[in-house]
């Protein structure tokens, strides 16, 4: 994304039109549009979706909030459905079926639910085989659809419906599962982890090369969710910048082997910034318990020392 205008990105068409039921400051929504965004004008998608938040809101049928082909896909098939279908269109190309001048992209969404979890096995298996095609999580770190169950995306310690704190519990005992790293070790050309920031350009670019890199490419996008994170919905951007500047969320690419960070703060916050605007971490907070914001920032430290020497190399 040469000379990047982030006015001239904004004013491309919608591919996710409004008029959908997604929740007021959900991260979801705003992160499929900036993925969207990065497709080039004339190219046709075709979008899967796993069961979650973000397919029961924008399909109804026979409504459907998407411009591009849709297919909803049950929590654990996304990544097989997509990667079947982008098969089906090499062959039909291949036959003369499709005219050689139309180009298609494939792209799924699912949530940490039906990524980390549930899909896992056919997202493995989908980057494994390299299909051409991108699978995008938009992590808000738990089934927030069914009530707010932790998922393995939950980060450590926080309150949810499966993990409720209490006097014998102090929310998730596990820290999150980091799922961008594991996809890397797959051989993936491209792999990359990213949220909303400042100017949209991390998002938009790393969407852009990963849907126009030959081969199965995945992005991680945090996208807060205001009922389970239980923050003000205006503050979704001042939550996101908190991730990365806290180094909870390192917003780095793993392009053919190589890590890259592509956004280190100049101070490193503390954990407590990000912690203490969120209410699923309210208990935390009081006396007695400031071992456990030790832990979650020991945890956070050893990440971005991992991080940074991966990126050293």
């Amino acid at each position: 994304m040469a000379g990047y205008n982030l006015k001239e990105i904004m004013n491309k068409p919608e591919r996710l039109s409004p008029g959908h039921r997604m929740c007021a400051g959900c991260g979801a929504t705003i992160g499929v549009r900036a993925v969207l965004r990065a497709l080039h004008e004339g190219d046709e998608a075709v979008i899967g979706n796993a069961t979650g938040c973000l397919e029961v809101s924008s399909y109804m049928y026979p409504y459907t909030a998407w411009e591009d082909s849709y297919i909803h896909n049950a929590f654990e098939n996304a990544g097989a459905t997509l990667s079947g279908v982008e098969t089906a269109y090499r062959a039909l190309k291949k036959r003369g079926k499709i005219s050689p001048d139309t180009t298609y992209k494939f792209i799924t969404f699912g949530g940490d639910g039906g990524t980390y979890d549930i899909g896992f096995q056919s997202l493995s298996g989908a980057m494994e085989r390299g299909h051409d095609m991108v699978y995008v999580c938009y992590d808000n770190g738990a089934y927030m659809n069914t009530g707010i169950q932790r998922s393995s995306a939950t980060p450590q310690f926080a309150d949810t419906t499966t993990t409720p704190v209490g006097s014998l519990s102090n929310g998730k005992l596990q820290p999150r599962k980091d799922l961008t790293a594991i996809i890397a070790e797959h051989n993936v050309p491209y792999a990359a982890q990213t949220t909303f920031t400042r100017d949209f350009k991390d998002i938009h670019v790393k969407s852009e090369k990963a849907i126009y890199t030959e081969g199965a490419c995945f992005l991680n996008i945090l996208a807060p969710c205001p009922r389970g994170w239980r923050y003000d919905m205006a503050d979704i951007m001042k939550i996101c910048q908190l991730a990365v500047d806290t180094c909870y969320w390192p917003l780095f690419e793993v392009e053919n082997g190589t890590w890259r960070l592509t956004y280190e703060p100049k101070k490193k916050l503390p954990i407590e910034d990000f912690l203490k605007e969120q209410g699923r971490f309210k208990h935390l907070f009081k006396p007695g318990n400031e071992d456990l914001i030790v832990q979650f920032q020991e945890e956070v430290d050893r990440r971005w020392e991992d991080i940074l020497f991966r990126c050293s190399r």
